[in-house]
């Protein structure tokens, strides 16, 4: 065991001279070097977990994942914080846990309506239409990019059991009046936090408002561990039925490589099963296998001591190009943060006003041309994507905003690998093609 430590230390050793290498800062030149609207940003702590993860050799979840849940659930201050391999895979499992027999009558059955936006992310959606219920779509506001909480009461129908929101590009939606209407009618809330870890509303995190909250480890996401997701709620049961969807549907909750957990394995008697039946191969829900590796919660678990110093990174380039682009309100709409929140913002989110008299595809273009990546606001509208075609789904109110976005909305980053040369660039660049740098 000696010479093994001995081995590890000198494998440590050389992922430190390699990360000092490999992830040295390189300098700035505009025009050539690529300004991505998103990225990682890793380097020797995440290579020294992800190579002792692997030299553990448990390829499943184990004691990184371990540390990390934990570490998340501090951070978040909720019960549970369950990882799941993607932000997709955590809005499929949230959603579906809402669906479980184990709640009654406040389970969502099909043909059950859910209140939510168009504007944004198709794995916002998809899990209502997955589990035979109804999107029940409401208009954005242009600014904060959420819905517009006015037209939510109007949406509510009888078969109305939820609503399930993102948090747009980091941007908490108006929480007071969305809790406030879940309250007066039993609804339950889903908070997609895909966007949004570290926002605050009225000084408390996102997500943990509602129900249930998600989160996405993708590589563009405040935090990463490459593909890879969470969540998380301070509802025992709900934990519960997440685990159960996610492990293959099954009864038992023993982690990988645990048995035994409930004392009782073989003393449950469940369903038509015969008395005894081993309860790890007992199954409660029709459930997936949406777990990660303990590789990806290594680098995960490196990348939290760096989310206070992301977040404030990307406080910092939003409010550096508000500056900057407040030349161009004649042209553009500048995002605007919802009332009484303090967004960890995810991009930097603007809509071409007609007065640009230009395109939205012809900016991008001259955009790229300098080497300044861009991105829409995702779908756009929703209703309007081939993979809606023949779906059930209802628009509450006119989609006049959500159409808008679909045709004049993109993005610039202002994630915390770029530099404050590369945000003023950003801000030149733009100022140019419409006109405004003399």
């Amino acid at each position: 065991m000696d010479k093994l430590h001995h081995i590890r230390e000198q494998i440590a050793a050389l992922v430190g001279e390699y990360a000092a290498l490999a992830y040295r800062s390189q300098p700035f030149l505009p025009g050539a070097t690529a300004i991505p609207p998103s990225g990682k940003v890793i380097g020797e702590p995440e290579l020294q977990n992800m190579v002792a993860a692997s030299l553990d050799g448990w390829l499943t979840t184990g004691r990184f994942n371990d540390a990390f849940e934990q570490r998340l659930r501090e951070y978040l201050g909720v019960r549970h914080a369950l990882t799941t391999n993607s932000g997709s895979s955590a809005n499929l499992l949230a959603f579906s846990a809402l669906t479980s027999p184990a709640l009654g009558e406040r389970a969502i059955r099909p043909g059950d309506e859910v209140i939510g936006v168009a504007a944004g992310f198709p794995t916002t959606v998809n899990p209502i239409l997955q589990n035979g219920a109804v999107p029940v779509f409401v208009d954005v506001e242009l600014g904060t990019y959420n819905i517009d909480a006015s037209l939510i009461e109007a949406a509510i129908s009888p078969r109305t059991k939820a609503i399930m929101l993102a948090h747009t590009l980091g941007n908490p939606f108006n929480l007071e009046m969305v809790q406030a209407l879940c309250r007066k009618y039993g609804l339950w809330l889903v908070e997609d936090c895909c966007d949004a870890l570290g926002s605050t509303y009225d000084g408390r995190l996102v997500g943990t408002f509602g129900d249930i909250g998600t989160l996405s480890f993708y590589p563009a996401h405040h935090i990463t561990m490459g593909e890879g997701g969470a969540v998380f709620t301070n509802d025992d049961e709900l934990a519960r039925i997440v685990t159960s969807f996610r492990d293959w549907g099954r009864d038992c909750y023993c982690g990988p490589g645990k048995d035994n957990t409930c004392g009782k394995r073989y003393g449950w008697q469940l369903g038509d099963l015969p008395h005894g039946y081993d309860h790890k191969y007992t199954y409660s829900h029709v459930g997936y296998n949406l777990k990660i590796t303990d590789m990806q919660a290594a680098c995960a678990l490196a990348q939290m001591d760096r989310l206070p110093g992301f977040i404030a990174a990307r406080q910092r380039n939003f409010e550096q190009l508000l500056s900057r682009l407040k030349s161009c309100e004649e042209f553009l709409v500048l995002p605007r943060a919802t009332e009484n929140s303090q967004p960890s913002w995810f991009g930097f989110p603007l809509t071409l006003r007609e007065a640009a008299g230009t395109r939205r595809v012809d900016l991008l273009e001259y955009l790229e041309q300098s080497r300044i990546g861009t991105r829409l606001l995702f779908a756009g509208n929703l209703t309007r994507q081939p993979s809606m075609q023949g779906q059930n789904y209802r628009a509450a109110s006119s989609l006049k905003n959500t159409d808008t976005v679909m045709e004049s909305t993109f993005w610039l980053g202002i994630y915390p690998g770029l530099t404050e040369a590369m945000i003023d660039f950003t801000a030149d660049r733009v100022e140019t093609y419409l006109g405004l740098n003399f």
